[in-house]
């Protein structure tokens, strides 16, 4: 009897309406899981790779050397791509003129708005495959409710046609409800607590790239206003020798 009423035997008696509901729930499964997994080791691998950057990075005394630095290394990371994205937005100020850019805010304005756009982008990176999860987390446990309220139906059927209540009419429809609604469960628990996890990731990533932002900023800009004022002087003292 056991075996009868096993977990294959209630699958069995499923219609096609209940096959529907547990495909659905198992494309949000597969889903959910193969983001936690990419996602998790995509984070992992990133973080590393962005811990070596920042550690040489932080070794570095002058934008010179930072600059060579920069340009042995690829940007496998977020702080290396925003890196890349200010010292060419840096050139493309020294290349074109600093006048070009007083109609646009000056040179502060125009670095600002060239890393604003890097940790934008980042942002947009991290947040991919959180609708999926979040919608796992939320709507499996309804699509399961679906199910059961599905399956209770096929019981009370059951009980109509048979005139009794007897366990061996209900006990099929009965366990493919409460199925329904741990399958349900199961979809959305590790979609839930994975999307916390990555939405807490994602806020202390992007605090950490906003503060290298303004190391970045420092380090860039002021080194360039600095060279911008020496010009004159030196070209005044080359002018008088």
């Amino acid at each position: 009897m056991s075996h009868e009423l096993g977990l294959a035997h209630f699958i069995a008696q499923v219609d096609t309406v209940g096959r529907v509901v547990l495909v659905f729930l198992l494309i949000l499964s597969i889903a959910s899981w193969y983001l936690i997994f990419t996602k998790g080791l995509a984070n992992w691998l990133e973080a590393r790779r962005a811990k070596q950057f920042l550690d040489k990075f932080w070794q570095n005394d002058t934008t010179d050397k930072f600059v060579a630095h920069l340009q042995q290394t690829k940007p496998d990371n977020a702080f290396a791509n925003l890196a890349t994205e200010g010292l060419a937005a840096l050139r493309n100020a020294s290349r074109h003129g600093v006048e070009k850019l007083v109609a646009a805010g000056g040179m502060s304005e125009f670095m600002t708005r060239a890393l604003r756009n890097g940790i934008d982008q980042e942002t947009a990176r991290t947040e991919n495959g959180l609708t999926i999860l979040a919608s796992a987390g939320s709507a499996s446990p309804y699509i399961g409710l679906f199910g059961t309220v599905w399956a209770i139906y096929h019981a009370l059927v059951q009980i109509g046609l048979s005139g009794q209540g007897t366990l061996d009419k209900v006990a099929g429809p009965v366990g493919e409800a409460l199925i329904m609604t741990a399958i349900g469960l199961a979809v959305a628990i590790p979609a839930v607590f994975a999307y916390n996890a990555f939405n807490r990731h994602n806020r202390l990533w992007l605090v950490k790239l906003d503060a290298f932002a303004h190391d970045l900023f420092v380090m860039l800009t002021v080194d360039h206003v600095l060279e911008e004022i020496n010009k004159p002087v030196l070209k005044s003292v080359s002018d008088a020798s």
